[in-house]
């Protein structure tokens, strides 16, 4: 939550005024979640830099215009080495499948540590907040 020292008004009331502009939405945009800084065991970049990311924002787009598949994982859709073009990159399947990997114990540690946070604005948090948070950590 990097913007919580920037936002003009309580963080509560800022989730709920999008979770009311959502109600009145015909079709909701779809929401990607990228980490191109992921590290392997030796502390070397998965991802080869941003020159390449744009084969990811590919497989997004095509993947908001139902031209793409995926895999589901506890966090959402996420791309199968197949799904990315990969011409002109040397991108093998087994360090692709490390940058794609799951780590439960990561990821609940992350979830939990949003406690804090819950706390902190539980007088104004929207109780959906708090619904979608208990959904993803039985996903886990």
């Amino acid at each position: 939550m990097a913007m919580l020292p920037f936002c003009g008004y309580h963080m509560g009331d800022y989730f709920g005024h999008w979770i009311v502009m959502q109600r009145s939405l015909s079709e909701t945009p779809r929401i990607f979640h990228v980490n191109w800084f992921r590290k392997d065991a030796e502390g070397r970049f998965l991802w080869p830099g941003f020159r390449e990311n744009m084969r990811i924002l590919k497989w997004i787009v095509d993947r908001s215009r139902g031209r793409s598949l995926g895999q589901e994982t506890p966090i959402g859709w996420m791309p199968r080495h197949e799904d990315i073009e990969w011409t002109g990159l040397d991108m093998p399947k087994e360090r692709f499948d490390e940058l794609q990997s799951f780590n439960r114990v990561a990821w609940r540690a992350e979830v939990m540590s949003h406690e804090e946070l819950f706390l902190d604005l539980h007088d104004r948090l929207p109780k959906e907040m708090v619904y979608e948070r208990e959904l993803l950590i039985c996903r886990m």
